[in-house]
């Protein structure tokens, strides 16, 4: 785990490499009050051991932060930490510890400093927020309280998205802010934070720009802040990995071939937009964490034996979910998985 003070030259040097798991949670009980922690154990040793991915990402919006206590996020972030360091223990370990107050999200930053997280990513407040200044003084309130390395995670579903100058104000000001998931999906702002502070390590969602050479260039760097490729490949059949080791490896024609023919792309035209938009509000980015269970369950990995999310999301349609189970079959990756 490196210091504050060393987070940009170890985030510089590969800190900050390959797919990066953001983990479900697998709700179970009753109203899904209780959390899975057995289906989660199950989860971790699958992405760092059958899979091989070299990130954990915790507690984000995939795992419905937002409806989870302090308590139960602490212990999930426990779980994982000594399940994946007893089957892979080089695991580089990312918690978000996002909450409503500065206060909470200092004790869950100090928790997972405490508790082996390597880097701690804070979500743009997803509150009334006075803008890049009121960010600024959120992080500035965490960091002088840890000794942790943080990121940034600028995501459409905080309400506010921080611009390029706003996000080189707090990484140049804070020695601790390292890298940045860059969720809004305009590449752009990617390439002007770059411009702006150049040490941040950046993690871009619009995958098209791996594509044309951004990671060769510099702009983004090798590790997968966040995702779920999980969903998109098994141990028999490492089609993501295979993909992303030709990008991260400068082989970009091979790897658009490759895509192609294995259909990685297809996967996420074919789900549609169920997995981040909710069709009663079609403008508000979000992440619903019922229809990543629900493709998780297609797999065959354990999702708990309470399927829907907790509020304040929605039941997912039974569309949506015809629509999910048809695309990982599609795509082949519908079974029965052993040894999860």
């Amino acid at each position: 785990m490196p210091a504050a003070r060393d987070a940009k030259e170890w985030a510089a040097s590969g800190g900050l490499h390959g797919i990066g798991d953001s983990l479900y949670t697998p709700f179970s009980g009753a109203d899904g009050d209780d959390i899975d922690f057995d289906a989660y154990r199950a989860l971790v040793r699958y992405c760092v051991g059958d899979l091989g991915h070299a990130m954990l990402w915790l507690t984000s919006g995939i795992a419905e932060w937002w409806s989870l206590t302090i308590d139960e996020r602490k212990q999930l972030l426990e779980v994982a930490v000594a399940e994946a360091r007893a089957v892979a223990p080089d695991t580089v370990i990312q918690a978000c510890t996002s909450a409503a107050s500065a206060k909470d999200c200092l004790e869950l930053t100090q928790h997972a400093e405490a508790h082996g997280a390597d880097i701690c990513y804070l979500q743009t407040p997803p509150m009334e927020v006075h803008g890049g200044e009121g960010v600024l003084r959120f992080f500035e309130y965490v960091a002088d309280r840890t000794d942790i390395a943080l990121g940034l995670f600028n995501s459409g579903s905080s309400g506010y998205a921080l611009t390029p100058e706003e996000v080189a104000r707090i990484a140049n000001e804070i020695p601790a802010v390292c890298a940045m998931k860059e969720g809004m999906m305009e590449a752009w702002r990617s390439k002007a934070a770059h411009a702006l502070a150049p040490e941040l390590v950046i993690w871009e969602c619009d995958y098209i720009v791996y594509k044309a050479g951004w990671l060769q260039q510099g702009i983004v760097g090798p590790g997968q802040l966040g995702t779920a490729g999980y969903l998109y490949e098994t141990p028999e059949n490492p089609m993501l990995t295979n993909y992303w080791n030709l990008v991260w490896e400068g082989r970009l024609a091979e790897a658009i071939a490759y895509n192609l023919e294995m259909g990685i792309d297809r996967i996420s035209e074919e789900v549609g937009g169920w997995f981040t938009r909710y069709p009663g509000r079609p403008d508000y980015f979000t992440h619903w964490g019922e229809a990543f269970r629900c493709a998780a369950s297609v797999i065959g990995l354990p999702v708990g034996d309470y399927p829907h999310s907790r509020p304040p999301q929605a039941i997912l349609p039974e569309a949506a979910k015809e629509q999910i189970r048809k695309t990982f079959e599609n795509a082949g990756l519908a079974q029965q998985l052993t040894g999860a």
